[in-house]
């Protein structure tokens, strides 16, 4: 019999405005302290150094943190030139200096363009990228060599813009593909200037389909709260508002409606027929059902050429389990 989970079975994504200086998983446990919620997750990690766009995933929403994490981010950052830390951020010991160039606008774009589009970049040293098992920094704190340049991969800078620069940093508005490295750009940008630089500052505006406009920090959490301890008196109504319903991750995958006795099917492995699909398959489809004056979200399924639907992920709804309960 499974162990029952401690906590409230409360489901949603919460964009965190992160601050400097706290680790991810630091926000993701304060945040799951503050909500006592059972299950949650984020999606995707901000080096220390950096604010902004952490969405957080309670409940049924820790089922598409993936589907987050590979989507693309958008960050400003501002690039320290002149030098080089071992980290590639200001929080690491500088390991070597260099002269800077006077800049133009013309030359800084013309280094820019170098890295616009699909390029191979090399993560930094310290990453929590893997090796024989151990994460990147780990291995670099003990000191041990290993040939980085093995870690190259594929990404793809969708947008590499100039906000502005002085004569010893450059400000960079970026939108990339997932596993894209701010501080390696900053570095090889640096380089192509005749330089040395490192992300001085570090801020993410977007992480999919969550911008910054949908932030709220955890001072702002707490305060909504109106307290820090839990107890059974707790009242979350006003917390539990800020949550963005778990939908939100999936908003750009197509919508069929199910009716209530179709959702009864796929609650039990059973496959549905959609009416009206032509002869279109789809690779993903949200399912939801109207009830009550409620829209839920029931899960992604596929669908194929002959309209016949498979659920491939379900999506527990707490209102509806009276309901969806085996007929046959």
């Amino acid at each position: 019999m499974a162990r029952k989970r401690k906590g409230r079975e409360i489901s949603g994504i919460l964009v965190i405005d992160k601050p400097s200086g706290m680790t991810s998983n630091a926000v993701l446990q304060k945040v799951k302290w503050l909500y006592q919620a059972q299950k949650a997750g984020h999606t995707g990690a901000l080096d220390p150094i950096a604010t902004g766009v952490l969405p957080i995933c309670l409940g049924e929403a820790t089922k598409f943190s993936q589907r987050l994490l590979d989507s693309d981010k958008r960050y400003t950052t501002r690039v320290q030139l002149g030098e080089t830390r071992d980290t590639a951020d200001i929080e690491g010991k500088v390991v070597g200096t260099s002269e800077i160039p006077v800049l133009t606008t013309e030359i800084i774009e013309s280094a820019l363009a170098q890295y616009r589009g699909e390029i191979t970049q090399t993560p930094p040293i310290y990453s929590a990228l893997k090796h024989q098992g151990k994460k990147l920094y780990e291995l670099a704190r003990e000191g041990v060599e290993f040939d980085i340049a093995s870690k190259a991969r594929q990404v793809t800078i969708h947008k590499l813009e100039l906000i502005g620069f002085g004569a010893d940093y450059l400000d960079l508005d970026v939108t990339c593909s997932k596993g894209t490295y701010i501080r390696s750009l900053s570095e090889d940008v640096a380089k192509s200037l005749g330089t040395m630089g490192y992300v001085a500052v570090l801020r993410r505006l977007s992480a999919g389909p969550y911008e910054a406009d949908m932030m709220i920090t955890i001072e702002d959490i707490i305060r909504l709260k109106g307290q820090e301890e839990s107890s059974p008196e707790t009242d979350y109504s006003s917390i539990d508002e800020r949550l963005l319903p778990t939908y939100t991750a999936i908003e750009s995958v197509p919508i069929i409606q199910v009716t209530l006795d179709q959702a009864r099917d796929l609650q039990f492995g059973r496959t549905i027929t959609a009416p009206d699909t032509g002869d279109r398959p789809l690779p993903q489809v949200q399912l939801r059902l109207e009830y009550d004056q409620c829209s839920y979200l029931l899960g992604i399924a596929e669908l194929d050429a002959k309209g016949v639907i498979s659920l491939k992920r379900l999506v527990k709804v707490p209102e509806l389990e009276g309901l969806l309960t085996d007929s046959q």
